[in-house]
């Protein structure tokens, strides 16, 4: 699909605000509602737009801990992956997991309650048995830079 800049500009919209209304999309990218709307159901039919999700303030809910773990498994095959991969399913702190290629295997993104409960987490994990041959915990002190819209434009073979 060819993205135009009111395309791009709809994207921009929804990474920093989720979703909107079509009169507030509309006035957002300066163009009437029906057009805008149009656009943007345009782009969830094409699958550009998958989901709509929250931003949350984790500190007003409670004290919790972010790390961020690399994992190289015992063995690489596919069968070892897939059985990792749905492991993973299980533990609702693991909010996040890439594959990688290089030297570990996989990045997981965790937010627990406390160090403790990491802990938990991970021996649960070992004894589970379901292929974590080492791993590397790094322990999130501040948060620099916060999730962000990708660079719509430049994805797009566009420049702003």
């Amino acid at each position: 699909m060819k993205l135009d800049h009111r395309d791009i500009e709809i994207l921009r919209v929804l990474a920093r605000e989720g979703r909107v209304s079509k009169a507030v999309l509309a006035e957002k990218i300066n163009l009437s509602a029906t057009p805008a709307w149009e656009r943007l159901k345009k782009l969830e039919k094409h699958g550009l737009v998958t989901r709509y999700c929250a931003e949350f303030n984790l500190r007003k809910l409670g004290p919790h801990v972010t790390l961020f773990v690399a994992a190289e498994l015992t063995d690489h095959t596919a069968a070892s992956f897939q059985r990792f991969e749905r492991a993973l399913e299980r533990h609702d702190e693991v909010v996040g997991c890439w594959a990688l290629g290089g030297g570990f295997d996989y990045l997981l993104h965790i937010i627990t309650r406390d160090i403790e409960a990491y802990q938990t987490l991970i021996d649960t994990m070992l004894d589970a048995r379901i292929g974590i041959a080492r791993y590397f915990t790094y322990i999130v002190t501040k948060q620099v830079k916060g999730p962000s819209a990708p660079p719509f434009a430049l994805l797009a073979g566009q420049s702003d």
